[in-house]
């Protein structure tokens, strides 16, 4: 599949776990970028064109929701899809996220093939 995925989660060992499902979506490693907070994200898709953000929401430096503003301040970024992957069940939260423009909500810890099928769904094609 060609299309680039930005996953940002400070957790080193979740993000790994992400990739390799992402991998899974038949999306090649060299398309897959990584970021540990909304900064640093913010900081890749100033550098790199970017179809699909998966996006934790709670993160040190910039968090999910903080991220999502900013993104959508941006007019040449407003059509990059988000998904919500966290542990978050503030329904408050999520709503407003819902309103920031995220597409799709995932709760953590979640099974490898609901994330694929998701990517899947998201990005409109069939594995």
């Amino acid at each position: 599949m060609n299309c680039n995925v930005l996953i940002v989660d400070d957790s080193p060992i979740l993000r790994a776990a992400i990739k390799k499902v992402v991998k899974l979506a038949d999306i090649g490693e060299d398309h897959i970028f990584e970021a540990g907070n909304g900064q640093e994200a913010l900081d890749v898709l100033e550098k790199c064109w970017i179809d699909l953000v998966l996006l934790d929401l709670n993160m040190p430096v910039m968090d999910g929701e903080q991220f999502a503003r900013e993104l959508r301040k941006r007019p040449d970024l407003n059509d990059v899809a988000v998904v919500v992957v966290s542990t978050e069940t503030n329904k408050a939260r999520l709503e407003r996220m819902y309103q920031l423009g995220a597409v799709k909500t995932l709760q953590k810890p979640f099974e490898p093939e609901e994330l694929r099928d998701l990517i899947a769904s998201v990005l409109g094609v069939k594995l």
